[in-house]
């Protein structure tokens, strides 16, 4: 396996292109427990082209029949970035003052995470996301209302 290292910008434009609308290549889970962790793995693939086939633990969309619960699932992305460790991307838990533009922003209710952004800006020192499922783009933080966030800082990814 050897590393390969995250393109932020590629991520932040994909954020930019899709945030309003669909790449049909692409299932829209709108209306099935929302698009948000779907949009924001497409965005984390513009930026290291690289998925995690395992079976059940891994992240990865071939289809709508043929993907991993941790492409369009929030609680399975961010246990899956946080605890990969092998083939595809990989994280660490930051605080939210800790995040850099490319990274990920998980809302959590009090019970779960139910919400993945992508932060595509900040606006004095607070992130501004990009998301589907209210579709956003550069959508301040606190306009949300969530119990607690979860910083996501994508370090790279491994590919074999």
């Amino acid at each position: 396996m050897h590393f390969v290292g995250y393109n932020r910008e590629n991520a932040i434009e994909y954020a930019k292109k899709w945030a309003r609308s669909r790449n049909n290549v692409y299932m829209n889970f709108d209306g099935m427990g929302g698009d948000c962790t779907n949009f924001a793995s497409q965005c984390l693939y513009a930026g290291v082209n690289v998925m995690n086939y395992q079976r059940d633990i891994g992240w990865y969309y071939n289809s709508p029949d043929d993907r991993a619960a941790a492409w369009s699932g929030a609680e399975y992305f961010i246990k899956f970035m946080l605890n990969n460790k092998g083939e595809g991307p990989f994280a660490s838990a930051v605080s939210i003052n800790n995040l850099e533009v490319g990274d990920f922003i998980s809302l959590n209710n009090g019970t779960e995470y139910y919400h993945t952004l992508i932060v595509t800006g900040f606006s004095n020192g607070t992130p501004l996301v990009s998301a589907h499922t209210d579709d956003s783009y550069m959508r301040n933080l606190n306009t949300y209302y969530f119990s607690s966030a979860q910083g996501i800082h994508i370090l790279g990814a491994n590919k074999y």
